[in-house]
């Protein structure tokens, strides 16, 4: 949200720097994210200086150049131009060499040149290269009685500004116009020794001129519209702004359009409120009717689309047809035009949710909408049209033709809240002092109704929707009071707590600590997707996805079923950024529709893309594959304490080649290559690789399990290795298991440290190196006992899967 400081100085003096003033914003609340100095005119006219045309002769050498001579003030230069209605004897702006000049984005630095042979040391300006207007087809002729050497600037009273981006929190519906800034301004500076007051715009010399023109109201529903005012308006004429004014919305990102839409829109941005002007000749029936309209009504909003209304839009209707979405978007046939005589002005508090509701629905955002969905305030209605039409009266003319019609039938009340004292110096962590207290609550418009000794009985007003707890005015207090003036105690009381039990916390930051130093970067991703990636893996079902009622959007609406999406998106995002060597993981959670409702389930992901290793000169550029992504995984289960894999199994949901370990009969954690048409739809040309945790399973596995310690073996170990020619399709795991199964007592791991496949082997076998760690916690193993155990271990071998022992 962007806030004027000029517009500021309207109702509040400030005597501050603008870094400070930005620094008290954001310190209340109102984070401001940039400032930008501004001037109503692009470039503020610099180096553009009034001067007189003190000679004008033809150029000899081009038949529609001038060669003049034009006195400055301070000097007389030689400027070639090419304008038409150049003479003698003129007043014109003259751009100095080293002076800009802006066409829309672009721009050019006047340089001294020669143009034909003939030096020209400047540019006399037209109102188009001035930005000053739209004619082009000469140089701009000022009044004679101008002096020399006045700055264009001056002579055209150019306007600078600082402008305040806000980033306004949802909460903060208080601070939607330039009153509410200021009034936190005003507050938090009194606090800070000033003695400020809001200097407002009065609405006292309003006054109803005749009643020649008066539109009915009804509101049907006033639950969505709690309270709606107008009042009509005859004999006003639409034209341009005045300058003040269209600096005012420009000063904003706002471009004018005419007197009444632009008085509109200064009174929004200056109170908060929003307003709507309708032509009276547009009502039809003379009425004006608050409802909502059957389904799937046609209706066409003032960027010229068709909408089909739900039944829950709620909009102001005459007596025949829809005008407008309420608080959030005009209708075509409805709006102000240049023939408009006569309007009907609406200010009106709409239910927030609706708004919200309705402006999503139809994807629009608008000014309106913008405020009346974080709740406005509903006693500013009558302010803001008396202002809006007192505006009128002076800038289009005209006489308030009808009484202001009112229609609240329940007021909304003040807040009443009870604020402790003890409560207030525990929660803020120091004791303020009571005055002080009481001056904030005032300053920010929170009625003091009494006062005990132990605290505050206040009233706040309905436009703080977000302040109706005791802990909600502390927070208030705090934030003017300054959470940066709070003292650091330097004395820390704390206890140490023991428990036998793992928190879950603990264990997730156990692996976190693990993958982020072995080079790992930790994602969080968005809990929602689209819905359209869900068909990509067989495993997920349309049914069981979790439909959004009001998605944002068609790329956010529904919840995520796996990580694996957002996860190779963010992966798409780093690669189109030349960043392509990537390790990553996300702990988040996966929701899914099933017969007794929403489940949610916890997950660990992993995402491998790239080279093993960053670049280096003593770095191998291994890439990296399915085993170093599977050492991972083993690596995150070993951490845990999870050894006893019950078994594995190939896995393909969404996998070119994956597996799946299981404990008893629940999925532990699938990993592997992701299939590349997965990859594909995410334009990612790159082999990645994938883990998926069950996460619910892990945390049940390492809380149910008991660390035991065992002592080192007094006795050694032994190694022996065998190379074994095998056919192609056993596996390591069959050979792992018939070794377990061989010798249970002595058998400590098994490792595969090669393999070969090549022309020198016989067809369809493969050579397997083998090595086996022995040892006997009870005693040293003699060479006799090894040799008996190796030898059952290639008899088994031999007779289970065929081997051959090329050597031991």
């Amino acid at each position: 949200m962007k806030i004027s400081l000029n517009w500021l100085q309207q109702y509040i003096k400030l005597d501050l720097e603008v870094n400070k003033i930005s620094e008290y914003l954001t310190d209340t609340g109102l984070e401001v994210e940039g400032v930008e100095e501004i001037e109503s005119i692009k470039g503020g006219l610099k180096g553009i200086i009034i001067g007189e045309v003190l000679s004008c002769e033809q150029h000899p050498n081009a038949d529609r150049l001038k060669v003049t001579t034009v006195n400055i003030g301070e000097s007389v230069l030689d400027i070639v131009c090419g304008a038409p209605n150049v003479k003698a004897g003129q007043k014109v702006p003259v751009a100095t060499v080293g002076s800009i000049l802006y066409d829309g984005d672009e721009s050019f630095k006047i340089k001294k040149s020669k143009i034909r042979g003939e030096v020209s040391e400047g540019m006399i300006c037209g109102e188009d290269e001035l930005g000053l207007g739209n004619v082009t087809d000469g140089i701009m002729v000022l009044d004679d009685n101008v002096k020399v050497g006045t700055l264009a600037s001056e002579y055209f009273k150019v306007e600078n500004d600082t402008i305040f981006e806000i980033g306004l929190t949802p909460n903060r519906s208080d601070a939607m116009g330039h009153f509410g800034v200021a009034r936190d301004l005003k507050t938090v500076l009194n606090h800070n020794g000033s003695k400020l007051e809001m200097c407002l715009p009065t609405v006292k010399n309003f006054k109803v001129d005749n009643t020649n023109l008066s539109i009915s109201v009804e509101v049907e529903n006033s639950q969505l519209c709690p309270r709606y005012s107008g009042v009509s308006i005859s004999g006003v004429k639409i034209e341009k702004s005045p300058e003040w004014l269209e600096n005012r919305l420009k000063s904003l990102g706002i471009e004018p359009k005419n007197n009444i839409v632009d008085i509109t829109n200064f009174v929004l941005h200056e109170t908060g409120q929003p307003l709507h002007a309708f032509d009276t000749e547009k009502i039809k029936g003379n009425k004006v009717v608050v409802k909502t309209l059957n389904k799937k009504t046609k209706f066409t909003t003032l960027d010229e689309v068709e909408r089909d209304l739900s039944a829950e839009d709620l909009m102001i209707c005459n007596d025949k047809e829809a005008m407008c979405l309420a608080g959030v978007f005009g209708g075509l046939n409805s709006g102000i035009s240049d023939n408009t005589t006569s309007i009907f002005l609406e200010s009106a508090y709409f239910n927030p949710v609706s708004v919200r509701k309705t402006a999503k629905r139809h994807t629009l955002s608008t000014d309106s909408s913008f405020r009346f969905e974080r709740g406005c305030d509903p006693n500013m209605t009558i302010y803001a049209l008396k202002r809006a039409a007192l505006l009128i009266k002076e800038i289009a003319g005209g006489e308030i033709s009808s009484e202001i019609v009112d229609i609240y039938p329940k007021e909304i009340q003040h807040f009443e809240v009870e604020l402790n004292y003890q409560k207030l110096d525990s929660l803020i962590g120091e004791k303020v002092e009571r005055e002080a207290v009481k001056s904030i609550l005032t300053d920010l418009e929170i009625e003091v109704v009494s006062e005990t000794e132990n605290g505050l009985s206040l009233r706040v007003p309905p436009f703080r929707s977000d302040v109706q707890r005791e802990v909600d005015v502390i927070e208030e207090i705090l934030r003017i009071y300054g959470f940066n003036t709070i003292s650091i105690p330097t004395k820390l009381n704390t206890s140490i707590s023991y428990s036998k039990d793992v928190h879950p916390e603990t264990i997730r930051n156990i692996v976190s600590d693990l993958l982020s130093s072995n080079g790992f970067s930790e994602i969080m991703n968005n809990s929602l997707t689209k819905e359209s990636y869900t068909p990509l893996i067989s495993e997920l079902e349309v049914e069981q996805n979790v439909q959004l009622l009001n998605p944002l959007s068609q790329d956010l609406n529904v919840m995520r079923q796996t990580l694996l999406f957002s996860g190779l998106e963010n992966v798409s995002y780093n690669i189109n950024r030349k960043n392509q060597d990537l390790k990553l993981y996300e702990f988040g959670k996966t929701y899914h529709k099933v017969e007794e409702g929403n489940l949610e389930k916890q997950h660990l992901m992993l995402l491998l893309t790239g080279k093993l290793n960053s670049e280096n000169w003593n770095s191998n550029k291994d890439k990296t594959d399915f085993f170093v992504l599977k050492e991972k995984v083993e690596h995150v289960l070993f951490r845990l304490g999870i050894s006893k894999i019950k078994s594995e199994e190939i896995f393909t949901h969404g996998f070119s080649e994956g597996l799946m370990y299981k404990h008893k009969k629940n999925r532990l954690v699938c990993f592997g290559k992701v299939d590349a048409k997965i990859c594909k739809s995410f334009g990612v040309k790159k082999e990645v690789y994938y883990a998926d945790f069950n996460w619910d399973l892990v945390l049940n596995l390492v809380l149910n399990t008991k660390i035991k310690y065992s002592e080192v073996s007094k006795f050694p170990s032994v190694k022996r290795d065998l190379s074994l020619l095998i056919d192609k399709k056993v596996t390591f795991k069959e050979l792992l298991s018939i070794a377990k199964d061989t010798e249970k007592n002595i058998l400590k791991s098994v490792n595969l440290f090669d393999v070969y496949e090549g022309d020198k082997l016989p067809k369809g076998k493969k050579s397997y190196a083998l090595s086996f760690i022995l040892e006997d916690k009870t005693k040293t193993l003699t060479d006799k006992y090894i040799e008996k155990v190796m030898g059952k271990l290639i008899s088994s071998y031999e007779s289970k899967v065929g081997a051959e022992v090329r050597s031991k």
